[in-house]
């Protein structure tokens, strides 16, 4: 008898138990189902976080400004300081523009040679503050500009400082005036008064220019010194000490050439 045809073959159905063996299989979730869980997850954590954190530096009061506090015045006044500064009292610490304050007082307060503006958590502002400190003071109508050692006259006081020069700049026609002008010829007396020993600067009466190469000093008691230009400062400074501790009486110095100075009137 013949055997099942080729369509009869194809006909035949699985058996009972293997059908039940592949139902019975649950399906495992992918991989990039996982991941994707778990991204949406630290996702949602990171803009929590984020938001608990703006909300914390902007809209909490927990970090609110509440106090300035100020140091380095010693001409100007801590009022004056903190009213240029207008420092937001009350507002977001964070939000507190520190470049701006800082710029305000440099600017409106031409004393202040430097300024730190730093934030003091959690609830305060710091105002440290360097004032320039006049070496020279340049006389006007009856008033006084001090010049720093920089060269830059920041204030007009009524009275003169204590054991600060007057610089009395009577430049001649010359080269020198052509060539430095008066702001580079006070800029040479700056350096001079600069490079005086102590000793002898809180003696200074007046710095004297009539040119680049010709600067003298009136100190008290009638003495003078010739110093010439500002070049070789330091030598001058070190030929004047010797000379007025070896002619303590001597009234006329001369250090313009510091390797052979003079004096005389001893």
């Amino acid at each position: 008898m013949a055997g099942p045809t080729t369509a009869q073959r194809g006909e035949r159905k699985p058996s009972a138990g293997s059908g039940r063996a592949r139902s019975s299989q649950p399906r495992r979730p992918g991989r990039s189902t996982r991941r994707g869980r778990l991204l949406i997850l630290v996702v949602a954590v990171l803009l929590a976080l984020t938001g608990g954190g703006v909300w914390l530096l902007y809209g909490s009061s927990w970090l609110r400004l509440e106090r300035v506090r100020t140091s380095g015045e010693h001409v100007l006044t801590r009022d004056q300081v903190e009213s240029v500064a207008a420092v937001p009292v009350g507002a977001p610490l964070i939000s507190v523009d520190t470049a701006a304050i800082a710029d305000r007082l440099r600017k409106k307060l031409p004393r202040i040679d430097s300024v730190d503006v730093t934030r003091s958590w959690p609830h305060g502002i710091n105002l440290k503050v360097t004032e320039r400190k006049p070496v020279l003071l340049m006389k006007s109508g009856g008033k006084f500009t001090e010049v720093d050692a920089k060269g830059v006259r920041f204030a007009t006081v009524e009275s003169a400082p204590q054991r600060v020069p007057v610089l009395e700049l009577t430049p001649e026609q010359s080269p020198s005036l052509r060539r430095f002008g008066v702001d580079g010829l006070r800029l040479e007396a700056v350096k001079v008064a600069g490079e005086l020993p102590s000793a002898v600067a809180d003696d200074t009466l007046l710095v004297q220019v009539r040119s680049y190469d010709s600067i003298s000093l009136r100190l008290t008691g009638g003495r003078t010194v010739v110093w010439g230009s500002s070049e070789f400062g330091a030598a001058k400074a070190r030929a004047l000490s010797a000379l007025m501790k070896a002619a303590p009486r001597a009234e006329h110095f001369d250090v313009s050439a510091p390797t052979a100075p003079a004096v005389s009137g001893s």
